[in-house]
């Protein structure tokens, strides 16, 4: 398994339309997309910045993980997503490390992308997305 670029940094906010605004006229971006993300508990903005992205997440209930975060955190930092050419090498390999994961096997994301979650208390007390995206 090899890491094969960086994703996104996801950012948590509480106005999705505030934040994709602020973006649009702080750093002259758009997004890319727009979409709710049920399964999630999510509305997300993907913003092209390079090869990677941007994506703000607005908790669609203070229910969700997100919106706990939320609650705990306030806005700001939420995960840091990679890119792999297969996830299910990706888990495996990280199942035989030992590695602490949340995600045992993969689940839809945005953009129809696999992901999984590799708990935080695995490494630096970061969150890890793995993603595998349809295109690549």
């Amino acid at each position: 398994m090899k890491l094969i670029n960086l994703d996104h940094v996801a950012i948590v906010v509480s106005d999705l339309d505030d934040a994709v605004e602020r973006y649009r006229a702080r750093y002259n971006v758009e997004p890319l997309y727009r979409e709710t993300v049920e399964s999630q508990g999510v509305e997300e903005a993907m913003i092209p910045v390079g090869g990677s992205f941007i994506q703000l997440l607005r908790p669609l209930s203070a229910e969700s993980s997100v919106g706990r975060f939320l609650e705990r955190n306030g806005e700001g930092l939420h995960h840091v997503a990679y890119a792999v050419a297969s996830i299910d090498i990706a888990l495996a390999h990280l199942k035989a490390e030992g590695a602490r994961l949340v995600d045992d096997s993969p689940r839809v994301g945005g953009g129809g992308a696999k992901i999984a979650f590799v708990h935080p208390t695995d490494l630096a007390g970061t969150l890890i997305e793995l993603v595998e995206r349809p295109y690549e």
